[in-house]
């Protein structure tokens, strides 16, 4: 089901079982409340290892874990949220502006991620203090 954005959300996905092996799928219009522009995915992470560290200016995306377990921690500047990740007919909804940190990966974990913009490394907030400015700038309407 769609989620009302700027919200993060577990999206439950269609789930077809199967003697011969389970399906899942996601739809653009049906799963997701917005468009894909790009699909990529994060695999082989070291034991210990982290990825993310930033926010997107204007990119939502949904994570699914494929394979394995990690979980997924997202701050929008006053709340933090933590996801564990670890069934593969679920996927995360993270709106923009979420700074988000994916940590705690399983041995031979695949995380899929459908994002709703094309690359550019404009779209990066790398800076958790400066995330925060923007935030507590955006909440004060300047």
């Amino acid at each position: 089901m769609l989620t009302e954005k700027q919200t993060p959300a577990i999206i439950d996905l269609p789930k077809y079982l199967d003697n011969r092996g389970n399906l899942s799928y996601i739809e653009e219009d049906t799963h997701l409340p917005f468009r894909i522009r790009r699909v990529y995915w994060i695999y082989d992470v070291p034991g210990g290892e982290s990825r993310g560290g930033h926010a997107f200016r204007s990119t939502e995306e949904l994570i699914v874990a494929l394979s394995g377990s990690f979980d997924v921690v997202l701050n929008d500047g006053e709340k933090e949220y933590r996801f564990s990740l670890n069934r593969s007919y679920y996927g995360l909804y993270v709106p923009s502006m979420m700074w988000r940190l994916i940590e705690n990966f399983s041995t031979n974990s695949l995380a899929l991620v459908i994002a709703s913009t094309d690359y550019s490394i404009n779209e990066y907030i790398r800076d958790f203090n400066e995330f925060c400015r923007i935030k507590k700038n955006e909440k004060v309407g300047i």
